[in-house]
């Protein structure tokens, strides 16, 4: 029997730990890194000092020494000192004569803890043993001073100090940890309290978050969220509104095609059929017409042109101009491209220079009449500036109605032609989007409507 293999399961994302945790882990360590770094500090200065005191203390040891009347050492035997305390074990003197040791405390080792010529501070290991002498003489030479102390009696005494200063640090750590745990579960609760009011939040409710007794250090993400909710408020009614004005709007030409479908079904003649035909492919060609400029418009809501391409208006103007003279010799038109030199780049991308391009010379040959001729001139402005200028022979547009160009299906009425208005929002929108300067009026020489379309140079005041 064959077993299929069963199939990978993706890995699981790696958990990303609190900002809660996060600030204790950091607030803990740094406390950690401050007790070891006081600790060491501690042991470095404590070893110092002790070490000053204690070569203090054997110096005056010696000191005293040197007072005892020499004459009463017996030199044909040892003196012992008894110890008198349970620490006195661990310093020890020594009295040397002519080489004779003739005087030490009880558990001073009988070897010399130093040379005889030695004199001052000295580290010395006698009989396994180390310590810190100080070794002196009497003025005429013959009597030396031994004063030693072991030196593990010195390590204790600096870990004596140094516990004393870190054990209360370290009973501390613990109610240091809760007390930081504590301050930074309040300084959190904010931002807990915010994202539990955003997930409680209705999935289609835009109204912004309150910004009263929130915190100075976390406004500014609220005023930021609450930016977003506005944008996407306004982008979710703008798209409302699209919707609807485009259910509308395609509406017309779908009752005309039905109407004009009907006609063929009914119809008994054959030229009355063939004209009912040829007006349904017509309202398709409006819808088609119609839909594409939606599609165009909807991509050019997401469009910011991130990029920062650029492109030849020259080259593209005749791309374009190619591509739309056959609808020109239909009606006998003439578009005539006049192309100066020296004109600057474009900011906005090739395809979206040709969208732009493409609406204003179809508006300009739709609604100039037949024969006439419709002028596109592109030039360089000072300084480091370019234009676009489109003029046609149509009936233009009032003036009343130029601030109105460039509502979605806003037209003119009384041109004869038919049209969605969605041509002028796709180049506004274009312009917009790419910094480009749009103006609209009457041309001077053709009577119609002229188009200028600047970038890098400012519009000229009416």
């Amino acid at each position: 029997m064959s077993s299929t293999p069963a199939p990978d399961r993706p890995a699981a994302a790696p958990r990303t730990a609190s900002l809660q945790r996060r600030l204790l882990t950091a607030v803990l360590s740094l406390w950690v890194l401050a007790w070891a770094a006081t600790g060491v500090l501690t042991w470095v200065d404590a070893r110092h000092e002790v070490s000053e005191l204690q070569d203090a203390h054997l110096a005056q040891a010696a000191a005293l020494l040197l007072l005892q009347p020499l004459d009463e050492l017996d030199e044909r035997g040892q003196q012992t000192a008894a110890d008198l305390h349970k620490y006195q074990p661990r310093v020890v003197f020594q009295v040397w004569h002519a080489g004779q040791l003739v005087a030490r405390s009880a558990s001073a080792p009988t070897v010399p803890l130093a040379p005889p010529d030695a004199s001052g501070f000295l580290d010395r290991q006698v009989q396994g043993q180390d310590w810190r002498v100080f070794a002196t003489h009497t003025d005429d030479g013959h009597v030396q001073m031994l004063v030693g102390e072991l030196e593990w009696f010195r390590r204790d005494v600096v870990l004596a100090s140094v516990r004393s200063v870190l054990t209360p640090l370290a009973l501390m750590l613990p109610l240091a940890a809760l007390g930081v745990w504590w301050a930074v579960r309040g300084a959190v609760r904010p931002l807990q309290a915010l994202g539990t009011s955003v997930a409680e939040r209705a999935p289609q409710s835009l109204a912004p978050l309150p910004e009263s007794g929130v915190p100075p250090e976390v406004l500014p993400l609220v005023q930021a969220l609450n930016q977003l909710l506005d944008r996407v408020a306004h982008m979710v009614e703008a798209e409302r509104r699209f919707t609807a004005d485009a259910a509308h709007e395609l509406r017309t030409p779908i009752a005309g095609i039905r109407m004009q479908a009907q006609v063929a079904l009914g119809a008994s003649d054959a030229a009355d059929r063939t004209a009912a035909l040829r007006a349904t492919l017509a309202g398709c060609d409006r819808a088609t017409r119609l839909v594409e400029q939606l599609l165009q418009l909807a991509r050019l809501e997401t469009d910011a042109n991130a990029d920062g391409a650029e492109c030849d208006m020259a080259a593209v103007g005749s791309t374009v101009a190619a591509w739309l003279a056959p609808q020109a010799r239909q009606r006998n038109q003439t578009v005539v491209l006049d192309v100066a030199a020296g004109v600057p780049a474009a900011p906005v991308g090739e395809a979206l220079a040709q969208v732009l391009m493409r609406n204003l010379l179809d508006n300009a040959l739709r609604y100039s009449p037949d024969g006439s001729t419709v002028r596109v001139r592109i030039e360089p402005l000072a300084p480091g500036g370019g234009q676009l200028c489109v003029e046609d022979s149509g009936p233009g547009v009032p003036p009343e109605a130029l601030d109105r160009l460039g509502e979605r299906f806003f037209r003119v009425l009384g041109t004869g032609q038919s049209g969605s208005g969605l041509g002028w929002s796709i180049v506004q929108r274009i312009a917009r989007l790419h910094g480009l300067g749009v103006q609209a009026d009457t041309s001077p020489t053709l009577g119609g409507l002229r188009v200028q379309v600047r970038w890098n140079a400012p519009l000229p005041h009416v």
